[in-house]
């Protein structure tokens, strides 16, 4: 008899083309976004003032674009990443639609590459995911590569099919709020005073900060997001595994990283674009994560002389200060200490 259980998908269950639609849609309310603000301390002020949103021309304050992405993401994993061995990076991604409290999510994906690894034990699926509003606006694309084991070692290895991406999303690809206007914004109450022409391509940003990941913070945090990847929440299972113990989720540490760069980069308030990412080393509770940032790219946006962008690579990394600025080595691999390394675009207010 057919097991009414789901096992989660293993690599050969995957096809070029096939069509994933996740369930279950998941409505955002005000109660999210405040334990979001207590699991992770962003302090942006566009997603934490509904009156300093609504000087902008927003109905109020949106949802946290990271805490977008974990919805969204949290769909796919029953489908996607159950059997994972690790989730090894991310492009393409572009934010679309704002959220606001109310707002329902869903997420479909479409396998858009598949390649065996040389173990014939586990392979890399490609996968374009889409999270749309309850009126079908897409509030988020990206692609991700995840690492999946195999049920049956001995299966047939699919033909190697390994997608064209972009290094970077393109700035006349960024989305822009409908109705956002920047005149009436206060640095002051923002945070800081440096905005878009404050900036240089090159320069490193230590934000300083720490913050020490607790056990019962990353699950809960993971739950929000309904993310079931055992490897979060199943030591039974993890004794059995090369660590011991569990591991954190990789977006918690994206948010984290986040929420410390406003230490430097107040006014960065809005993910704009997702352009590549890796988490490098794996991460436990009892961890404390540092972060810095290096300005990759200053980019004008069409039409706009009040908002620009910059494209960041922010550094995270775990017990231990940024102040040296910990990266790769002359071998091109990460230092041990680096945890993630992530390539993202931000919008930031010009001056007039």
């Amino acid at each position: 008899m057919a097991t009414k259980t789901n096992p989660g998908n293993f690599f050969e269950d995957f096809r070029i083309g096939q069509e994933i639609v996740h369930a279950t849609p998941r409505t955002v309310t005000e109660g999210d976004m405040a334990l979001y603000t207590a699991l992770y301390g962003p302090r942006f002020a566009v997603q934490s003032s509904d009156a300093f949103a609504g000087d902008l021309g927003l109905p109020g304050a949106p949802v946290d674009d990271l805490l977008v992405f974990h919805v969204v993401f949290g769909k796919t994993v029953p489908d996607i990443s159950l059997n994972a061995v690790a989730n090894l990076g991310y492009a393409a991604g572009r934010f679309g639609a704002p959220v606001y409290p109310g707002d329902t999510l869903a997420t479909t994906s479409e396998v858009i590459g598949l390649k065996e690894n040389s173990n014939g034990k586990t392979g890399v699926v490609y996968v374009r995911s889409v999270g749309r509003n309850q009126t079908g606006e897409a509030v988020l694309d990206y692609v991700r590569w995840v690492m999946v084991r195999k049920r049956d070692p001995e299966a047939p290895a699919p033909e190697t099919v390994i997608p064209e991406l972009p290094g970077a999303v393109a700035a006349g690809d960024l989305a822009v709020p409908d109705g956002l206007e920047l005149g009436a914004y206060d640095p002051g109450l923002a945070g800081s005073p440096n905005l878009w022409e404050d900036y240089e391509a090159g320069e490193k940003i230590d934000h300083v900060d720490g913050m020490t990941i607790e056990e019962a913070e990353h699950m809960m945090a993971t739950r929000l997001y309904q993310n079931t990847a055992k490897v979060h929440f199943d030591q039974f299972a993890a004794d059995a595994g090369r660590f011991k113990r569990r591991l954190i989720y990789g977006g918690h540490i994206i948010s984290l990283a986040r929420a410390l760069s406003f230490n430097g980069l107040a006014n960065a308030f809005k993910l704009a674009a997702i352009n590549g990412g890796a988490h490098t080393n794996p991460t436990f509770a009892g961890d404390t994560i540092y972060a810095w940032s290096e300005v990759l790219e200053k980019l004008e946006l069409p039409d706009r002389a009040d908002l620009g962008a910059l494209r960041l690579r922010t550094i995270a990394c775990k017990d231990q200060p940024s102040a040296a600025f910990p990266d790769k080595g002359e071998d091109g691999r990460a230092a041990e200490s680096v945890v993630l390394d992530f390539d993202y675009t931000v919008l930031i207010p010009r001056r007039a």
